[in-house]
């Protein structure tokens, strides 16, 4: 038995190994993640209880296909394995490989087992190899390979068990290594495991290799190996390439003596009959742009009844409350500020959940890397490629992972102009304000008998985010000069039925990311939002009170209406009403009144911030016991003060539907764009090019329309 009770176990693979169905097995839903310290690179971690007194932590490495980086997803996985003291450092690493394409595979596992790392060989897929004619020979790959073998299925957890067994006894032998490091570079091997104490030859190969990239050694550290590489001549280009090219000779005779291979029929692969069609170069962007039809009808056709009760809940809780709590400060700063608040968030998670949903399926089943495939064509003649579309198409999750995710993209200008427009996708934030000024407009009828007309509005933002981001990349190709050439290589996956039980841990995880981390935001701002709708500079909220009963004296109006109409006279000469009269005149042009313009300060913070903001707007200036209408019916019965007609129009909704599809309303964002491009010229001119376009797409809109 381990001594040691919280080990560290790291998962290593390449990409489409399997390895994160695996993890998902492993810790289920006692997972978290993070960032790897210092970088801003998703760190996944997990609890596993491998026996009755043995827990391990965890830890889901990025995908790599070797030890030596091109990207910066890539150059954390060595800098993690160099140094003991960082805190992902791990006891033992489980490599998961592939079994339907060992000889890629096996290229980590060789490099990794050097190291003198514990290792576990985890042979997933092997059913699929089975299916495509690979027969492997297991006990005698396993003692040739000199490392426990584990046979598991990442899709149904087949072996997760078993793999636990093995994880929680002791390895006590370290094999001997593939590779003899003092071969190829004797002199640097030696000088270096001299200076740094270092035992093993290939980590001090691996040094000499990366040493300029590794945060875990120091400047004079990297001075000191500068040195020796360059006093001994130390070509790493020429070695690496010579390391690779042995291994993977070693690796063709080890496959040829445990791996029997038989020759493929003369009909295709069902994979390969699908690729033909949904890589079609006309085919292929239909089919995609209709299962893209098919989500955003989806969202609304599913989600309306889930969200209705939602909603009404809010308001029939938010009655039951003030009925029945003394009346009160405490009591509205409850009902009119977080509650209402609260209410802004819950009643999207039906819709947000249907996205990641359709986004998860496409993911497992394989899909995502043939849209990627198919768009890299169009992605080229606007600056990028079409590595592009991952963070792209992740926008329309979150801009924040998706503006990490273009590390994988090598060429500084296409990562710069995917950055640049990533924000630019229709992420969940938005669904709330254009789920809300949609159904606002926009008739629930159906066209053509089966398609709901809201759903084709909704898809139709998607791909106005979408073509404005192509054109903005078009118009940065232009400015940004770059001689560095880029490419596009990609392998496919296999095609497979989703795992259903991945697919609802990830709806799991997003709902959570932004019911915790979006929520957050905007309760909080709810409550500050009340505080400054409630109270105002001086004795001006009791000069409002007075002004409207004087008034209302002269007219024939009920108790109700009188309060109602103090309410919202109070509102106006709140703080919270002064700085929307102060922005006011900048915005009306675009039909927007100061109400708005509170919300628009607010949305700065996060954009589905609209909705909490007008919901305890709409909850202040309503009269605290009358009849608890829901949200969308409080800014439906908004009227007009200048001509006493509907507030909200169809010119005003496409005004504000247009403002926050390209307006830049996201300080994370921008916070993370100057993490990614390392100073603020990026992020600054990103929003001010984007509030930019913002302002003038609404005011053509709004000034075209009425």
């Amino acid at each position: 038995m381990w001594i040691k009770k919280n080990l560290k176990i790291a998962l290593l693979g390449n990409p489409n190994a399997g390895k994160s169905s695996l993890f998902n097995h492993l810790t289920g839903l006692n997972q978290k993640i993070g960032n790897f310290p210092g970088v801003t690179i998703d760190k996944k971690t997990g609890v596993s209880k491998l026996s009755e007194n043995i827990y391990a932590d965890i830890i889901d490495l990025p995908g790599i296909y070797s030890l030596y980086p091109k990207t910066l997803d890539e150059r954390i996985v060595f800098d993690i394995l160099n140094n003991p003291d960082d805190a992902s450092y791990p006891d033992l690493i489980v490599v998961v490989v592939d079994a339907s394409n060992l000889k890629r595979n096996l290229l980590l596992f060789t490099q990794i087992r050097d190291l003198g790392f514990p290792v576990i060989l985890a042979l997933n897929m092997l059913d699929l190899a089975e299916k495509n004619g690979v027969n492997i020979n297991i006990e005698k790959l396993k003692k040739e390979l000199e490392v426990p073998v584990v046979l598991i299925n990442g899709r149904s957890g087949k072996g997760v068990d078993q793999l636990k067994a093995a994880l929680a006894c002791p390895i006590h032998n370290i094999p001997k290594s593939f590779l003899n490091p003092l071969e190829l570079a004797p002199e640097v091997v030696g000088e270096i495991k001299k200076r740094f104490n270092i035992s093993n030859d290939y980590k001090a190969l691996q040094l000499a290799h990366q040493f300029e990239n590794l945060d875990s050694i120091t400047s004079e550290g990297k001075t000191v190996l500068e040195d020796i590489c360059r006093r001994n001549n130390f070509d790493s280009v020429l070695k690496q390439s010579e390391e690779t090219i042995f291994r993977y000779e070693s690796i063709s005779r080890l496959i040829s003596d445990n791996v029997i291979e038989k020759l493929p029929g003369e009909k295709d692969r069902l994979s390969n009959k699908l690729d033909k069609a949904l890589t079609h170069k006309i085919f292929g962007y239909l089919i995609f742009f209709f299962l893209l039809f098919l989500i955003f009808q989806a969202i609304f056709a599913w989600a309306a009844l889930p969200m209705d009760w939602i909603d009404s809940g809010i308001a029939t809780l938010n009655e039951f409350l003030q009925n029945t709590l003394p009346g009160g400060p405490l009591t509205d700063l409850l009902t009119e500020g977080l509650i209402a608040g609260l209410g802004g968030i819950l009643i999207f998670i039906p819709q947000i959940a249907i996205l990641f949903m359709f986004i998860a399926i496409l993911e497992e089943s394989g899909y995502m890397s043939r849209v990627m495939f198919i768009m890299d064509k169009i992605m080229r003649k606007v600056g990028m490629n079409g590595r592009s579309v991952v963070p792209l198409i992740s926008g329309v999750a979150c801009a924040v992972p998706a503006i990490m995710a273009t590390r994988n993209i090598e060429n500084w200008k296409e990562r710069m102009i995917t950055i640049f427009v990533t924000p630019f996708m229709s992420c969940s934030a938005r669904i709330p304000v254009y789920t809300i000024l949609i159904a606002l407009v926009v008739p629930e009828i159906k066209v053509l008998g089966i398609l709901n007309m809201q759903g084709l509005v909704l898809m139709a933002l998607y791909l106005l985010g979408f073509v404005v981001a192509l054109l903005s990349g078009w118009l940065l190709n232009f400015i940004l000069k770059s001689n560095e050439k880029g490419y596009f290589i990609m392998e496919f996956p296999v095609y497979k039925i989703p795992r259903w039980k991945n697919v609802g841990l990830t709806i799991v995880e997003k709902v959570k990311a932004f019911v915790f981390g979006a929520g957050k935001i905007i309760i909080a701002i709810s409550i500050i939002l009340w505080v400054l709708a409630s109270y105002g500079p001086g004795k001006k909220m009791a000069q409002a009170e007075a002004e409207v009963l004087n008034q209302s004296k002269e007219l024939a109006l009920s108790n109700e209406e009188i309060k109602n109409r103090v309410a919202a006279k109070k509102l106006e000469y709140s703080y919270a009403g002064y700085f929307g009269k102060t922005i006011e005149p900048v915005i009306k042009p675009l039909g927007f009144d100061w109400k708005i313009g509170i919300a628009l300060i607010t949305s700065f913070a996060a954009r589905e911030v609209f909705i909490g903001t007008m919901s305890t707007i709409y909850s202040i200036g309503e009269d605290a016991g009358g009849d608890q209408t829901t949200i969308k019916e409080k800014m439906k019965a908004e009227l007009n003060p200048e001509t006493g007609q509907p507030f909200y129009t169809p010119a005003l909704a496409v005004s504000l539907l247009l403002f926050y599809a390209f307006a830049m309303q996201c300080m994370s964002t921008l916070a993370i764009v100057y993490r990614e491009t390392k100073g603020w010229k990026w992020p600054l001119l990103q929003f001010i090019f984007m509030t930019g376009l913002a302002y003038l797409s609404s005011y053509i809109a709004y000034q075209s329309l009425t």
